[in-house]
């Protein structure tokens, strides 16, 4: 399985990409989409869109996690943020991918198993899981791996439950 993990936003999106090969998970990219603050919200969104495409293309995921927008105490930034996801979502939907979503307290429970973890927990285990010398930079970037790394998790947790019920009938 190759997740593609995307943590968006308007300005910066993230992304990062993690597979599991031998049984061991490992990073296959990751990076950021910037956008140009002079440009408005449509442009910005176009090019979020395009990004996410031609990371479709070239990376080949076999799902794509986003993380689940919540509201803040700034609700014009949700609804730009909430754009920025439609966008990503739209772009795995034409690619017939299956898209999850997942809030900040199930990616942090997840990698870190602490729903209240800091932002440093969670890169640092980040590092550690995939066994890299750098926690992956910048931060967006690193955000969008732990939400790789979550879907993860929890599409194996999922296959080891079905097995167990398949076995008890």
């Amino acid at each position: 399985m190759r997740v593609l993990g995307i943590d968006p936003g308007t300005a910066i999106t993230g992304y990062g990409v993690v597979e599991e090969r031998a049984g061991e998970l490992s990073l296959v990219e990751c990076g950021v989409i910037r956008t140009s603050p002079e440009a408005g919200l449509p442009a910005r969104l176009k090019e979020i869109y395009q990004a996410v495409q031609g990371l479709i293309a070239r990376l080949a995921p076999t799902a794509v996690a986003v993380e689940a927008l919540f509201f803040n105490t700034n609700v014009r930034t949700a609804f730009a943020v909430g754009q920025a996801r439609g966008v990503c979502l739209l772009a795995a939907a034409q690619a017939h991918l299956p898209v999850y979503e997942y809030t900040p307290l199930q990616v942090k429970q997840a990698v870190v198993g602490y729903g209240r973890a800091e932002k440093q927990q969670i890169q640092e285990m980040v590092r550690l899981m995939l066994r890299l010398e750098d926690i992956p930079r910048p931060d967006d970037a690193a955000d969008a791996v732990a939400i790789a790394i979550c879907h993860h998790h929890m599409w194996r947790m999922q296959a080891l439950t079905d097995a167990a019920l398949h076995e008890t009938e």
